[in-house]
């Protein structure tokens, strides 16, 4: 089991930064790849980016590509996303997720409770 909880979150006009972070308890997180995901009022739930246990890798979705940065510290169980240029369409509920290295929800298995970014024009 693996809990998690995500914090950062806030009101940003465009064109600013926020990073946002996951703590984990309770299993092992270097165990874990770890992935950000995001929903926005009435649109489906999507990945936004994923990093793989090692950190070696890493998988944007594409309408964020240079522009976020995902990273992790297995020595202090977090995983973080670096938001800069952002846009109102970034505008969503963030959610880490642990599990298998993928951009598809179901291959991960712990999610945290969400965290609002909000990005004004």
């Amino acid at each position: 089991q693996v809990q998690l909880v995500e914090s950062g979150g806030g009101l940003v006009q465009a064109g600013g930064s926020l990073r946002l972070s996951c703590a984990a308890s309770g299993d092992t997180f270097s165990s874990y790849a770890m992935a950000w995901f995001r929903q926005a009022p009435g649109k489906d739930h999507e990945f936004v980016a994923a990093i793989s246990w090692s950190g070696d890798s890493t998988n944007y979705q594409d309408s964020v590509k240079g522009r976020f940065t995902i990273s992790r510290d297995n020595a202090k169980n977090t995983v973080y996303l670096q938001m800069n240029s952002l846009k109102p369409e970034d505008t969503a509920v963030y959610y880490c997720a642990a599990g298998i290295y993928g951009s598809w929800s179901y291959e991960y298995d712990y999610w945290g409770q969400g965290t609002q970014v909000t990005v004004s024009s």
